[in-house]
């Protein structure tokens, strides 16, 4: 177990350097200046220059290898190390500085997603709860009835779930519950109602796919040997489905759960923009538009951090459900 957590962890580092690399090479790419802003009057020269200056704006390899050395943490170290702090005393110093963000004035990026992540984070962690309960439940009952209507039932809308895109789903709900219905609210968040209709929308995709896998699982459980000797014994069918069989079938589930959990935290843009939701997908949106270099590179680097945290967690996870399993 040790050596497993070892191993992970001496690759992140690694990947997060691939992830950067790529991320700030298609983000030079853009087309645009992350100075220059379509709304408003433009700075003067002098100002775009000295701004360029200051972050190496103007030269891709320097500030590449700036901006590393502030998202690692090594010019915070360097700084500790050096003597006393010469930052104001007013600016709050960050261990992994990201920088400032060129589009939303006198705010940094840091700023941005310590305020605006959480709302990700938990309309992430709601949809995969939801989608666990719809999942599961549903992959259980068409393994247990095979080939009957309501299996096909189940599997036609995990099909529709898969198939149909995030911001038609959402759109369909928002006019089938706030405005027909009067159920819920638009535009709106902060409170467990608000959340509600956002969660199950981003949940339908992940809990489509988590029926199809937990179906063929039981299916393929469900024949084995172990489950005849156990109906054999006299065990009651719902312990045999519950505690024998789904433990089985839910290791496919799992493998899923943690670049599901990391996607539904990190890629619910669409679910955000339709719901008005004030998480940090419209800020990466908006930073994309407008090549807000440094708020792309820190949402990005805190997205992949957390995928490959996840993954980490999974990998782990497996040793306590199956211990048979090889780390």
């Amino acid at each position: 177990m040790i050596g497993l957590i070892l191993r992970r962890l001496a690759q992140i580092p690694v990947v997060l350097l691939v992830i950067y690399t790529v991320t700030f090479a298609l983000s030079w790419a853009l087309p645009g200046s992350a100075v220059l802003n379509d709304e408003g009057r433009a700075p003067p020269a002098a100002v775009i220059d000295a701004i360029e200056k200051q972050y190496s704006l103007d030269d891709p390899v320097k500030c590449y290898t700036q901006y590393l050395v502030r998202v690692t943490g090594i010019h915070w170290l360097s700084n500790r190390i050096s003597g006393p702090s010469t930052t104001p005393t007013d600016v709050r110093e960050y261990i992994f500085d990201f920088g400032p963000s060129f589009r939303f004035e006198d705010w940094s990026v840091n700023e941005i997603i310590v305020s605006s992540l959480p709302v990700s984070v938990a309309l992430g962690l709601s949809a995969i709860a939801i989608a666990l309960g719809i999942g599961l439940s549903a992959g259980v009952i068409g393994a247990v009835r095979p080939n009957s209507w309501i299996d096909f039932a189940t599997l036609a809308v995990a099909l529709v779930g898969i198939s149909l895109p995030s911001f038609v789903t959402g759109t369909l709900l928002l006019i089938l519950g706030p405005v027909w219905a009067g159920v819920g609210t638009v535009g709106a968040w902060g409170t467990l109602g608000n959340m509600l209709l956002p969660a199950f929308t981003l949940s339908l995709p992940f809990a489509a796919y988590i029926a199809r896998l937990t179906r063929m699982g039981m299916i393929e459980a469900l024949s084995a040997d172990y489950i005849r000797t156990a109906r054999a014994k006299g065990v009651g069918p719902t312990t045999v489905v519950l505690k024998h069989a789904l433990k089985n079938a839910f290791l496919p589930v799992l493998s899923y759960l943690g670049p599901a959990a990391a996607y539904a935290m990190t890629g619910s843009f669409v679910i955000e923009t339709v719901f008005n939701i004030p998480g940090i997908g419209q800020h990466f949106v908006d930073a994309v538009r407008s090549k807000d270099l440094f708020l792309i590179m820190g949402v990005t680097l805190v997205f992949a951090s957390i995928l490959v945290f996840f993954n980490l967690a999974v990998d782990l996870l497996y040793r306590f459900v199956d211990p048979r399993i090889e780390q």
